[in-house]
């Protein structure tokens, strides 16, 4: 099989309602590594780079509640920085780049998937200037 590892997606594919962080942005602990104490944080196995992770609430409206928050994996040499809260909403949404998935079985038995990015930034916003009627082609009256 030609496909080996993680599989590239594109944000769009994964989160097609957008996301919102819904956590801290904390190092994933390397569980073999640490030990007496000593915390140890995880390293990507394919890239050497620091994993960080932050929990995201899926903006998908059909998903059960139990479905609707994931972790992700932040593949970075230093901690990211979420960005800013935007007013008026309880939650800060956000978008990532340079997104694969690992599919696995998770312990009940059913498909999971991991999910590693390599950036974490604001949601692109399309801007379209606001139209009058005036620039609508309409008369202004």
């Amino acid at each position: 099989m030609a496909i080996q590892g993680p599989i590239p997606v594109t944000y769009n594919m994964v989160f097609p309602h957008g996301c919102y962080i819904v956590g801290e942005v904390e190092p994933v602990k390397d569980f073999d590594a640490s030990s007496n104490g000593r915390f140890v944080q995880s390293r990507d196995k394919q890239t050497g780079e620091l994993v960080w992770q932050v929990a995201v609430m899926d903006g998908d409206p059909t998903l059960k509640p139990a479905q609707k928050t994931v972790a992700v994996k932040i593949l970075a040499p230093v901690q990211p920085v979420p960005p800013a809260p935007m007013p008026g909403l309880p939650f800060t949404p956000v978008e990532f780049d340079g997104i694969a998935i690992t599919p696995y079985v998770n312990a009940t038995g059913r498909l999971a998937y991991s999910i590693k990015v390599r950036e974490m930034h604001a949601p692109r916003q399309l801007s379209q200037p606001a139209q009058s009627k005036a620039s609508a082609g309409k008369d202004a009256a």
